[in-house]
């Protein structure tokens, strides 16, 4: 992430307007009450749970993982693979540090197609 990149609690606050989801819909639809989503989005609550991140994905259209990233958290499913192989992952991922989002898009399908075999 960079610095200059929009705040969790703004960037959901436009993507729900611009979908024009009211906050209490929208605080309905995540199972939370509207003041704190109100908070939340004002940046003076941090940002909610993982379900809830991803529940609010899942209602604006965004990646999961890019608000989940957003809100300074990784996927509990991307943790998991890491704890099981620690210093490999940790490893590639250091190996990633100066490559292009391209380039790192082209190791995955790699990464993918050496699965399938």
């Amino acid at each position: 992430m960079t610095g200059a990149r929009e705040k969790f609690g703004a960037f959901i606050r436009r993507e729900r307007e611009g979908m024009e989801i009211g906050l209490r819909e929208m605080a309905k639809m995540i199972g939370v009450s509207p003041t704190y989503l109100s908070k939340v989005e004002r940046d003076e609550f941090p940002p909610p749970a993982e379900d809830k991140v991803r529940a609010i994905a899942k209602i604006i259209g965004c990646d999961t993982d890019d608000l989940l990233a957003r809100a300074g958290r990784v996927s509990t499913d991307i943790t998991d693979i890491i704890k099981r192989h620690p210093v490999e992952l940790a490893a590639l991922l250091r190996t990633t540090k100066n490559l292009t989002a391209e380039d790192i898009e082209r190791l995955a399908r790699d990464a993918q197609k050496a699965k399938g075999k």
